[in-house]
Protein backbone atom coordinates (compact mmCIF):
# COMPACT_ATOMS: atom_id res chain seq x y z
CA UNK A 1 0.00 0.00 0.00
CA UNK A 2 1.42 3.27 -0.96
CA UNK A 3 2.44 5.32 1.81
CA UNK A 4 0.90 8.95 0.65
CA UNK A 5 1.99 10.47 3.99
CA UNK A 6 5.78 9.93 3.32
CA UNK A 7 5.70 11.08 -0.04
CA UNK A 8 6.76 14.93 -0.87
CA UNK A 9 4.47 17.56 -0.84
CA UNK A 10 3.83 19.05 -3.84
CA UNK A 11 4.60 22.84 -3.01
CA UNK A 12 5.70 24.48 -0.09
CA UNK A 13 8.33 22.48 1.02
CA UNK A 14 8.45 24.00 4.70
CA UNK A 15 9.14 22.26 8.21
CA UNK A 16 6.19 22.82 9.76
CA UNK A 17 6.63 23.44 13.76
CA UNK A 18 3.08 21.12 15.02
CA UNK A 19 0.75 18.95 13.73
CA UNK A 20 -1.66 16.65 15.17
CA UNK A 21 -5.12 15.69 17.04
CA UNK A 22 -6.87 17.72 19.32
CA UNK A 23 -9.73 17.32 21.87
CA UNK A 24 -9.75 13.53 22.51
CA UNK A 25 -11.36 12.51 25.64
CA UNK A 26 -10.02 9.89 27.89
CA UNK A 27 -10.77 9.30 31.38
CA UNK A 28 -7.12 8.86 33.08
CA UNK A 29 -6.56 7.37 36.78
CA UNK A 30 -4.44 9.34 39.26
CA UNK A 31 -3.27 8.06 42.66
CA UNK A 32 -3.86 10.55 44.92
CA UNK A 33 -2.82 10.63 48.69
CA UNK A 34 -6.45 9.78 49.98
CA UNK A 35 -6.77 7.70 46.91
CA UNK A 36 -7.58 6.84 42.73
CA UNK A 37 -9.21 9.73 41.29
CA UNK A 38 -10.51 8.93 38.03
CA UNK A 39 -9.90 12.58 35.64
CA UNK A 40 -12.15 13.46 32.77
CA UNK A 41 -9.08 14.66 30.67
CA UNK A 42 -8.77 16.31 27.43
CA UNK A 43 -5.68 15.98 25.36
CA UNK A 44 -4.14 17.36 22.28
CA UNK A 45 -0.97 15.68 20.68
CA UNK A 46 1.15 17.05 18.01
CA UNK A 47 5.07 16.29 16.36
CA UNK A 48 6.62 18.50 13.62
CA UNK A 49 6.70 17.79 10.51
CA UNK A 50 10.03 17.89 8.14
CA UNK A 51 10.29 19.21 4.90
CA UNK A 52 10.11 16.02 3.03
CA UNK A 53 7.31 14.39 4.09
CA UNK A 54 3.50 14.98 2.75
CA UNK A 55 1.96 14.41 6.06
CA UNK A 56 1.76 13.40 9.79
CA UNK A 57 1.10 9.87 10.85
CA UNK A 58 -2.16 11.14 12.61
CA UNK A 59 -3.10 7.36 13.66
CA UNK A 60 -0.42 7.06 15.85
CA UNK A 61 -0.93 9.49 18.21
CA UNK A 62 -4.45 8.07 18.88
CA UNK A 63 -2.95 4.71 19.30
CA UNK A 64 -0.52 6.24 21.85
CA UNK A 65 -2.66 7.78 23.97
CA UNK A 66 -5.01 5.05 23.85
CA UNK A 67 -2.38 2.73 24.88
CA UNK A 68 -0.84 5.26 27.66
CA UNK A 69 -4.07 6.24 29.26
CA UNK A 70 -6.26 3.34 29.05
CA UNK A 71 -3.69 0.92 31.43
CA UNK A 72 -4.32 3.79 33.85
CA UNK A 73 -7.10 1.76 34.78
CA UNK A 74 -5.24 -1.07 36.42
CA UNK A 75 -1.74 1.13 36.69
CA UNK A 76 -2.79 4.85 37.80
CA UNK A 77 -0.14 7.64 37.17
CA UNK A 78 1.03 9.57 39.97
CA UNK A 79 0.53 12.82 38.22
CA UNK A 80 -1.52 14.34 34.94
CA UNK A 81 1.58 16.27 33.58
CA UNK A 82 3.36 12.76 34.22
CA UNK A 83 1.56 10.91 31.61
CA UNK A 84 1.39 13.99 29.73
CA UNK A 85 5.59 13.12 29.86
CA UNK A 86 5.24 9.92 29.19
CA UNK A 87 2.48 10.17 26.13
CA UNK A 88 5.61 13.10 24.51
CA UNK A 89 8.17 10.34 24.69
CA UNK A 90 6.28 7.82 23.15
CA UNK A 91 5.10 10.09 20.31
CA UNK A 92 9.37 10.47 19.49
CA UNK A 93 9.57 7.11 19.46
CA UNK A 94 6.60 6.09 16.96
CA UNK A 95 7.35 9.43 14.81
CA UNK A 96 10.94 8.59 13.57
CA UNK A 97 11.24 11.43 11.32
CA UNK A 98 9.83 14.13 14.54
CA UNK A 99 12.16 15.99 16.43
CA UNK A 100 9.73 17.57 19.10
CA UNK A 101 6.37 15.98 20.14
CA UNK A 102 4.26 18.13 22.60
CA UNK A 103 1.09 17.06 24.58
CA UNK A 104 -1.34 19.60 26.56
CA UNK A 105 -4.56 18.09 28.55
CA UNK A 106 -6.94 19.72 31.15
CA UNK A 107 -9.40 18.09 33.90
CA UNK A 108 -11.59 19.05 35.67
CA UNK A 109 -10.63 18.95 39.21
CA UNK A 110 -12.83 19.13 42.51
CA UNK A 111 -11.98 20.39 46.13
CA UNK A 112 -14.80 19.37 48.97
CA UNK A 113 -14.50 23.28 49.80
CA UNK A 114 -16.93 25.74 51.32
CA UNK A 115 -17.76 29.60 52.84
CA UNK A 116 -17.93 27.47 56.05
CA UNK A 117 -17.47 23.81 57.37
CA UNK A 118 -21.18 23.75 57.24
CA UNK A 119 -21.73 24.46 53.79
CA UNK A 120 -18.79 22.83 52.42
CA UNK A 121 -18.87 21.11 48.71
CA UNK A 122 -17.26 20.14 45.45
CA UNK A 123 -15.97 22.85 43.97
CA UNK A 124 -14.55 22.67 40.65
CA UNK A 125 -11.63 23.43 38.93
CA UNK A 126 -9.70 23.37 36.04
CA UNK A 127 -6.63 20.82 36.23
CA UNK A 128 -3.44 21.68 33.19
CA UNK A 129 -0.85 20.29 32.35
CA UNK A 130 2.04 20.06 29.62
CA UNK A 131 5.03 18.07 28.10
CA UNK A 132 7.65 19.07 25.30
CA UNK A 133 9.87 16.31 24.44
CA UNK A 134 12.91 17.13 22.14
CA UNK A 135 15.27 15.40 20.57
CA UNK A 136 18.45 16.18 21.14
CA UNK A 137 22.02 15.85 18.56
CA UNK A 138 23.07 12.87 20.91
CA UNK A 139 20.46 10.50 20.16
CA UNK A 140 18.70 11.33 23.47
CA UNK A 141 15.53 13.49 24.25
CA UNK A 142 15.24 16.38 26.90
CA UNK A 143 11.86 16.64 28.21
CA UNK A 144 10.08 19.81 29.60
CA UNK A 145 6.89 19.53 31.52
CA UNK A 146 4.55 22.52 33.19
CA UNK A 147 1.53 22.09 35.69
CA UNK A 148 -1.34 24.05 36.29
CA UNK A 149 -4.67 25.30 37.31
CA UNK A 150 -7.51 27.44 36.70
CA UNK A 151 -10.03 28.81 39.01
CA UNK A 152 -12.70 31.25 38.85
CA UNK A 153 -13.41 34.09 41.66
CA UNK A 154 -14.62 37.77 41.86
CA UNK A 155 -13.05 41.38 41.57
CA UNK A 156 -14.51 44.37 42.04
CA UNK A 157 -13.36 47.30 39.89
CA UNK A 158 -11.64 49.55 42.54
CA UNK A 159 -11.72 52.75 40.07
CA UNK A 160 -16.10 52.48 39.87
CA UNK A 161 -15.46 51.86 43.51
CA UNK A 162 -13.44 55.37 44.28
CA UNK A 163 -16.17 57.44 41.58
CA UNK A 164 -19.05 55.86 43.46
CA UNK A 165 -17.70 57.15 46.26
CA UNK A 166 -16.93 60.92 45.25
CA UNK A 167 -20.71 60.99 43.76
CA UNK A 168 -22.11 59.69 47.29
CA UNK A 169 -19.95 62.02 49.69
CA UNK A 170 -21.75 64.90 47.25
CA UNK A 171 -25.37 63.35 48.23
CA UNK A 172 -24.78 62.39 51.68
CA UNK A 173 -21.80 64.60 52.87
CA UNK A 174 -22.46 62.47 55.97
CA UNK A 175 -19.84 59.53 54.60
CA UNK A 176 -17.14 62.03 54.13
CA UNK A 177 -16.52 61.22 57.86
CA UNK A 178 -12.66 59.97 58.11
CA UNK A 179 -13.80 57.13 60.57
CA UNK A 180 -16.04 55.83 57.25
CA UNK A 181 -12.79 55.78 54.72
CA UNK A 182 -12.73 51.82 54.70
CA UNK A 183 -16.34 51.52 54.63
CA UNK A 184 -16.77 49.01 51.38
CA UNK A 185 -18.67 50.93 49.12
CA UNK A 186 -20.30 49.72 45.88
CA UNK A 187 -18.97 49.01 42.68
CA UNK A 188 -19.70 47.07 39.45
CA UNK A 189 -18.24 43.18 39.63
CA UNK A 190 -16.78 40.69 37.66
CA UNK A 191 -16.28 36.99 37.28
CA UNK A 192 -12.37 36.43 37.29
CA UNK A 193 -10.86 33.04 35.64
CA UNK A 194 -7.39 32.97 36.56
CA UNK A 195 -4.76 30.47 35.22
CA UNK A 196 -1.21 29.29 36.65
CA UNK A 197 1.15 27.23 35.06
CA UNK A 198 4.73 26.09 36.38
CA UNK A 199 7.62 25.05 33.72
CA UNK A 200 9.11 22.35 35.99
CA UNK A 201 12.59 20.23 35.35
CA UNK A 202 11.64 16.28 36.34
CA UNK A 203 12.44 16.19 39.68
CA UNK A 204 10.53 18.89 40.76
CA UNK A 205 7.21 18.43 42.25
CA UNK A 206 4.06 20.71 43.03
CA UNK A 207 0.91 20.68 44.82
CA UNK A 208 -2.34 21.09 42.70
CA UNK A 209 -4.22 22.23 45.96
CA UNK A 210 -1.37 24.76 45.83
CA UNK A 211 -1.70 26.31 42.87
CA UNK A 212 -5.43 26.86 42.97
CA UNK A 213 -5.21 28.26 46.82
CA UNK A 214 -2.52 30.80 45.25
CA UNK A 215 -5.19 32.00 42.16
CA UNK A 216 -8.02 32.26 45.19
CA UNK A 217 -6.13 34.61 47.63
CA UNK A 218 -4.72 36.94 44.61
CA UNK A 219 -8.71 37.17 43.58
CA UNK A 220 -10.99 39.84 45.37
CA UNK A 221 -12.78 36.90 46.67
CA UNK A 222 -13.25 33.72 45.86
CA UNK A 223 -16.90 32.15 44.57
CA UNK A 224 -18.89 28.60 46.18
CA UNK A 225 -21.41 26.62 44.69
CA UNK A 226 -23.40 26.75 48.22
CA UNK A 227 -24.71 30.17 49.64
CA UNK A 228 -27.24 31.37 51.84
CA UNK A 229 -28.08 34.85 51.99
CA UNK A 230 -25.99 35.50 54.89
CA UNK A 231 -23.22 34.04 53.19
CA UNK A 232 -23.72 36.08 49.47
CA UNK A 233 -23.13 39.15 51.75
CA UNK A 234 -20.18 38.35 53.25
CA UNK A 235 -18.81 37.37 49.68
CA UNK A 236 -19.88 40.39 48.25
CA UNK A 237 -18.46 42.51 51.25
CA UNK A 238 -15.04 40.69 51.32
CA UNK A 239 -14.76 40.99 47.70
CA UNK A 240 -15.34 44.87 47.65
CA UNK A 241 -12.87 45.38 51.01
CA UNK A 242 -10.17 43.83 48.57
CA UNK A 243 -11.02 45.64 44.85
CA UNK A 244 -8.66 44.55 42.13
CA UNK A 245 -8.07 45.63 38.45
CA UNK A 246 -6.48 42.35 36.26
CA UNK A 247 -3.33 44.16 36.63
CA UNK A 248 -3.57 43.48 40.37
CA UNK A 249 -4.95 39.91 40.66
CA UNK A 250 -1.90 39.10 38.36
CA UNK A 251 0.55 41.23 40.31
CA UNK A 252 -0.36 39.84 43.56
CA UNK A 253 -0.20 36.28 42.57
CA UNK A 254 3.22 36.30 41.08
CA UNK A 255 4.21 38.61 43.54
CA UNK A 256 3.27 35.57 46.24
CA UNK A 257 4.90 32.95 44.15
CA UNK A 258 8.29 33.09 46.18
CA UNK A 259 6.88 32.84 49.18
CA UNK A 260 4.34 30.38 48.91
CA UNK A 261 6.43 27.65 46.98
CA UNK A 262 10.16 28.80 48.42
CA UNK A 263 11.47 25.21 47.67
CA UNK A 264 11.28 25.86 43.83
CA UNK A 265 15.09 27.07 42.28
CA UNK A 266 15.23 29.94 40.39
CA UNK A 267 15.27 28.73 36.81
CA UNK A 268 11.51 27.86 37.31
CA UNK A 269 9.17 29.69 35.00
CA UNK A 270 5.78 30.62 36.47
CA UNK A 271 3.43 31.69 33.40
CA UNK A 272 0.03 33.61 34.57
CA UNK A 273 -2.94 34.95 32.85
CA UNK A 274 -6.53 36.47 34.19
CA UNK A 275 -9.21 37.75 32.80
CA UNK A 276 -12.50 39.34 34.09
CA UNK A 277 -15.45 39.29 32.21
CA UNK A 278 -16.96 42.31 32.30
CA UNK A 279 -20.48 43.56 33.56
CA UNK A 280 -20.61 46.94 32.83
CA UNK A 281 -18.94 46.49 29.34
CA UNK A 282 -19.35 45.16 26.46
CA UNK A 283 -15.91 43.30 26.64
CA UNK A 284 -14.06 41.56 28.58
CA UNK A 285 -10.10 42.36 30.29
CA UNK A 286 -7.05 40.25 30.51
CA UNK A 287 -3.67 40.33 31.46
CA UNK A 288 -0.64 38.00 31.05
CA UNK A 289 2.62 37.30 32.36
CA UNK A 290 5.87 34.95 31.66
CA UNK A 291 8.66 35.27 34.69
CA UNK A 292 11.44 33.20 36.52
CA UNK A 293 11.24 32.30 40.09
CA UNK A 294 14.51 34.30 40.34
CA UNK A 295 13.35 37.61 38.62
CA UNK A 296 10.39 37.20 40.98
CA UNK A 297 12.45 36.82 44.18
CA UNK A 298 14.44 40.23 43.21
CA UNK A 299 11.36 42.52 42.24
CA UNK A 300 8.67 40.88 44.23
CA UNK A 301 9.20 43.29 47.02
CA UNK A 302 6.87 46.13 48.59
Amino acid sequence: MKDVHAMAPARGRLTLRSVGVSGIHKPLSVQRKDGVRTLAATFDVAVDLPSGRKGSDLSRNAEVLAEIVDQTVERPVSSLEIACSTIARELLARHAYASEATVSASAEYFLRKGISEAKRSFEDYLLLAEARAHRTTDGGVELQRAIGAEAVGMTACPCAMETCREALVAEYPALADPSLASLPMISHNQRNRTRLLFELADDEEVEVDELIAAIEAAQSSPTYAILKRGDEGRVVLDAHRHPKFVEDVLRDLLASLPGTFPQLPDAVVARASTQSEESIHKYDVEASHRVSFGELRRTSGP
